[in-house]
């Protein structure tokens, strides 16, 4: 960490406390000086610090705004999250992510934007990114799993980000196969996952992730406001971003580990617990077929179960999956 990332992380192990210059330059490895002309620095970037003679700093209010130092400040995971690349405008966080990944990036390296001019959701569709109001993000991860499971870790990534929406806004949230979460029936968050790997061998997943946090409904073109909101518009609050996402990573590693360690079971039952999909009477989409009928499960591997007009049993790998009024 640099000494501005030190700064901000000791302000939120001390929350609301004066900390001494003294006691900052020792932990910042610096002369009181130096710890004096990054604070001004923290004041440039628009945090407030109040400072007191003889009694030193305390923080008084942080922006909004998806920086390394506020993301990794009191984020205490092992490693999701640990390093975080962030920028201000990119054209889309996922290939910057992927190249981070191909030079070797760790385990846990969270690549965010506060702006995209050319986010893409599945199937190539555009992704609207406007500047400082969602989380628009990717994480790397490298996971020792066959490659046939690898579709499992959207439906785990799905989970993790309704839990953390839950726990964050207290908003009741669904998940739409495989990949969309949704409040009532507008969208609020799609996760893309992107494979690198080896015909033996995954070498990395890249996992997209984009979240209307503060958008208002002046900020959502027409072609979009009647299928997307934000979690601000629905819950009348505005969502503190960093929190959000060092929350979502604590989720993430817990949940990602466990799945590791013991198998999809646990995904599977809280995917089903959330699930948009299951008990709908769906249109099935896939490369080579269209198919009708009710979604009634996953399987054990994560596959849609689909049960046609016949009593039949289709297995939907991959699809673009719509919605209509039951038979």
């Amino acid at each position: 960490m640099n000494i501005k990332q030190v700064i901000i992380k000791a302000f939120h192990d001390h929350p609301g406390e004066f900390i001494s210059g003294e006691e900052l330059s020792q932990t910042c490895g610096c002369s009181r000086t130096a710890v004096w002309k990054h604070i001004e620095e923290l004041r440039k970037d628009g945090y407030e610090v109040e400072a007191v003679r003889k009694s030193g700093y305390r923080l008084i209010a942080a922006p909004d705004r998806l920086s390394a130092a506020e993301i990794t400040a009191g984020l205490d995971t092992k490693h999701i999250g640990q390093r975080v690349i962030a920028y201000d405008e990119v054209v889309s966080t996922q290939p910057l992510a992927q190249e981070a990944a191909a030079k070797g990036a760790e385990e846990g390296t969270l690549v965010l934007a506060e702006m995209q001019t050319g986010g893409k959701g599945r199937l190539g569709r555009p992704w609207h990114s406007p500047k400082g109001t969602g989380i628009w993000m990717s994480l790397v991860i490298r996971p020792a799993i066959p490659l046939p499971k690898t579709p499992q870790i959207t439906l785990l990534t799905a989970v993790t980000v309704a839990r953390t929406i839950r726990e964050e806004t207290g908003l009741p949230v669904k998940i739409k196969w495989p990949n969309d979460i949704f409040i009532g029936d507008k969208k609020v968050c799609g996760i893309l996952t992107e494979l690198n790997a080896e015909s033996d061998r995954v070498n990395y997943l890249v996992i997209g992730i984009g979240i209307n946090a503060n958008s208002v409904e002046a900020d959502f073109p027409e072609e979009l406001a009647a299928i997307a909101t934000s979690l601000r518009i629905e819950s009348g609050q505005p969502v503190k971003r960093a929190a959000f996402i060092r929350q979502f990573c604590r989720f993430f590693e817990e949940e990602y580990d466990y799945y590791l360690q013991h198998g999809f079971e646990r995904v599977k039952t809280e995917w089903e617990k959330n699930s948009y999909t299951i008990g709908r009477w769906v249109s099935v989409q896939t490369i080579s077929q269209k198919l009708e009928g009710r979604a009634v499960a996953l399987d054990d591997e994560g596959v849609l179960m689909v049960e046609d007009e016949t009593g039949a049993i289709h297995k939907v790998y991959s699809a673009d999956v719509n919605y209509r009024a039951n038979p």
